[in-house]
């Protein structure tokens, strides 16, 4: 199962270098890369672009990681039975590393949030309530998009460990266990990729939802 392994990380990570944000504002004569915070993801699209930008940023990448764990779905099921689940999830995970590290933008691209949503929709759909319901209360509450995008990655390792103990997953054993560590390097990666929103949150600096200059 190695090479099915890197094969769905493969797969995931050519998916995941279609930058939505950064087509989207070439189309309208605008390299996002140098407007607001320079990052290519939905929240510094919406704000450089607008809402309707931002709304077709968002489901651009959404949409490349929900992709890329279907396809490796529809290959490996029939070899590998319901274990094909950690590879949708590898192919989730490579679809995040192509948006967040893109080969031919000199690895500078997002932050991964979209990408995972569509990840946890494709891969474990039962943990999607209470992240979006999350996020929506905090970033409604708060206005900071960066603190409910740090939720959503958390809440949605938390379920699936819940999940996962208590049988919902079908996953046993080694198996089970790579799923919890593949979901909680999703979790890592986001937190890392915020470090500096985190930073600005501690210290009262961090952009909120609505300000002029872009944080994400």
């Amino acid at each position: 199962m190695i090479i099915a392994r890197i094969i769905s990380l493969l797969i995931g990570y050519a998916f995941g270098l279609f930058q939505t944000g950064y087509l989207y504002g070439k189309s309208k004569g605008i390299d996002i890369r140098k407007q607001g915070s320079g990052n290519v993801g939905t929240t510094n699209s919406l704000r450089v672009l607008g809402w309707k930008a931002g709304l077709i940023t968002f489901a651009g990448d959404f949409l490349k990681a929900v992709l890329a764990a279907l396809l490796v779905k529809m290959i490996f099921t029939g070899t590998y039975g319901v274990d094909t689940k950690v590879l949708e999830l590898y192919a989730g995970f490579g679809a995040v590393l192509g948006h967040n590290f893109p080969l031919y933008m000199q690895f500078h691209g997002g932050k991964g949030i979209a990408c995972t949503s569509g990840v946890i929709i494709a891969v474990c759909p039962m943990a999607a309530i209470a992240c979006l319901i999350g996020f929506l209360l905090i970033v409604g509450v708060t206005r900071y998009v960066s603190l409910g995008s740090i939720y959503v990655v958390l809440a949605y390792l938390v379920q699936v460990i819940i999940f996962g103990q208590m049988g919902y997953l079908k996953l046993q054993g080694g198996m089970l266990t790579e799923y919890y560590i593949i979901s909680a390097c999703f979790a890592g990666m986001a937190v890392w990729r915020h470090r500096e929103n985190i930073k600005r949150l501690l210290n009262g600096t961090e952009n909120k939802l609505g300000s002029k200059k872009g944080e994400k």
